[in-house]
């Protein structure tokens, strides 16, 4: 019968390896900028290296003023920012205003079929430290493959979609559905999505 070894002294020579603790999130927080949203996700903000996806009725909803906060402080630290095949032409003064570096901030036209394929690759390409796309035609595939380059380009992905896609599965690690005044927190990666929407105020 073989000698007994302390547990302990197993760890502290290596021979052991110890996994994360349950809750601790393995990389930096990527906080929102929205109090109650933060504190509802398990990681404390967006997911790192990883695709969000937010649902939308309607355009309009605040769904730029959301993810505003975030791009603000990536922008003023050098970070790129690229925005994909927008719907709409990005307000420059806006964009400013909400803290944005304008310098920073990149847009890629592209038409739909193209759009994804481009989206993937400046998540995919570790030059950037966001990237927003509005996909169209973006089925579970598209989105999976989405979700790999933003986990091996590090980077943070967000993905604007009809709210009609509520119901469908989806491989992003986040999912957000947005409505008047509130968000509802669909899919959460790491923890259970709260049971009530959270408030939410559109920036101006």
């Amino acid at each position: 019968m073989g000698a007994v070894v302390a547990l302990d002294a197993l760890v502290h020579a290596g021979r052991v390896w110890r996994g994360q603790p349950a809750g601790v999130p393995e990389m930096a927080p990527q906080p929102t900028g929205h109090e109650a949203l933060d504190a509802a996700l398990p990681a404390g903000g967006w997911p790192p290296h990883a695709l969000s996806e937010i649902l939308l009725p309607a355009d309009g909803m605040g769904e730029v003023s959301l993810v505003w906060p975030t791009l603000a402080r990536l922008t003023r630290a050098g970070a790129r920012v690229v925005l994909v095949a927008p719907p709409y032409r990005p307000h420059a003064p806006a964009w400013a205003r909400a803290g944005v570096a304008l310098p920073q901030l990149q847009v890629v036209h592209a038409a739909p079929r193209e759009a994804l394929w481009a989206m993937e690759q400046c998540l995919r390409s570790a030059a950037c430290g966001a990237v927003l796309g509005w996909p169209t035609k973006a089925d579970d595939r598209a989105l999976r493959r989405l979700q790999v380059a933003a986990e091996t380009g590090q980077c943070l992905g967000f993905a604007f979609r009809d709210a009609r896609h509520a119901d469908n599965p989806s491989p992003a690690a986040l999912r957000l559905l947005l409505g008047p005044g509130q968000i509802r927190v669909l899919k959460c990666r790491g923890g259970n999505p709260p049971a009530r929407p959270l408030p939410f105020a559109v920036s101006a």
